[in-house]
């Protein structure tokens, strides 16, 4: 018997060659209470990711800034995903599979549902209890991370979603989701023309009307770090070295934006962000993996991406506008 063939993103496109992201299908919540069937415990789960996925990344922010590093277990898969989909196979920046001893991602659903064909996605968070995926939706992982740990967490009075800020991170993320963060996917893998023109507008005019909020503004929702930061923080740090080749999305770059790129340094400067990111995973992941985009698998060496480590002004800058 043949093993099963990964699905990849480039399959999901509509009859007008529009990329169209399939739906998580994995989607319990854990409780601090337990009321839902999956009570928040230490050691009880385990988190799989990429360091190249920037939905998984938004996961692994949340487990650093939050403190749940010896709550949460952590395997990382290899960076390169082929026929069959993501692999541990160990490299530089990998944590293998120490709890299912699995060698393809693959194999962790198969373990929760035999006959499953569907797509194969991280983040998974898996439950070691009762051996099953609660949840391999990024949005609801972070809100898991965010609050239903605190007991637990060495970071408990950290709340990137708090109740007064709730409605307007809403609006934010509402507007980044499918313009900005899945807007680069949807220009990356359009198969026509007009989809791809259509995604790449709609790209570019979102981040002008970020720039310029930006502008006035430390971070989206004011001078605190909240969840519309860490999402639109995943795709702002990879858009620059992969994006603007490799999918396209090249009309400006982040650093030529003067608000944005400042803002940008900042996140990535903060010490539970920056050891999150991993340029080499994420430059080897899209330029290696995605042969029908780039079919010589050639990884460029480039951009300089030294701005990112200039010194970050935008502190001192809003201090004075409050003064």
């Amino acid at each position: 018997m043949s093993a099963p063939v990964h699905k990849s993103s480039l399959d999901d496109n509509n009859k007008k060659g529009e990329f169209v992201r399939s739906p998580s299908v994995f989607r319990n919540f854990i409780t601090k209470d337990g009321s839902s069937g999956f009570p928040a415990e230490p050691n009880r789960y385990h988190l799989y990711i990429s360091l190249a996925c920037p939905w998984a990344h938004r996961t692994y922010i949340y487990r650093k800034m939050k403190g749940l590093e010896d709550v949460i277990g952590l395997s990382i898969v290899h960076h390169f995903m082929d026929s069959q989909g993501w692999t541990f196979e160990q490299t530089e920046g990998t944590i293998p599979d120490t709890v299912n001893h699995c060698k393809l991602m693959r194999e962790i659903y198969l373990l929760v549902n035999p006959q499953y064909d569907g797509r194969v996605t991280v983040p998974v968070l898996w439950d070691k209890q009762k051996k099953a995926i609660v949840n391999n939706e990024s949005s609801e992982i972070i809100r898991m991370f965010n609050s239903e740990f605190n007991d637990l967490a060495k970071s408990p009075g950290l709340d990137l979603y708090p109740p007064h800020l709730r409605a307007e991170i809403d609006k934010w993320n509402d507007l980044i989701y499918p313009n900005i963060n899945n807007g680069v996917y949807r220009c990356g893998f359009a198969t026509t023309q007009e989809a791809y023109d259509e995604a790449f507008k709609k790209l570019f005019a979102t981040l002008d009307e970020v720039e310029a909020h930006l502008s006035k503004s430390r971070f989206l929702c004011g001078d605190e770090i909240t969840e519309a930061d860490i999402r639109l923080f995943t795709t702002l740090i990879r858009f620059d070295p992969v994006y603007v080749g490799h999918f396209k999305c090249n009309l400006h770059r982040i650093e030529d934006y003067p608000s944005l790129s400042g803002y940008v340094r900042e996140l990535y400067q903060h010490p539970d962000i920056k050891p999150t990111v991993d340029f080499h995973h994420i430059k080897a992941h899209y330029y290696g993996s995605h042969d029908r985009i780039n079919p010589t698998r050639i990884v460029p060496l480039g951009p300089d991406l030294s701005y990112l480590d200039a010194p970050n002004t935008r502190a001192a800058q809003f201090a004075k506008v409050k003064a």
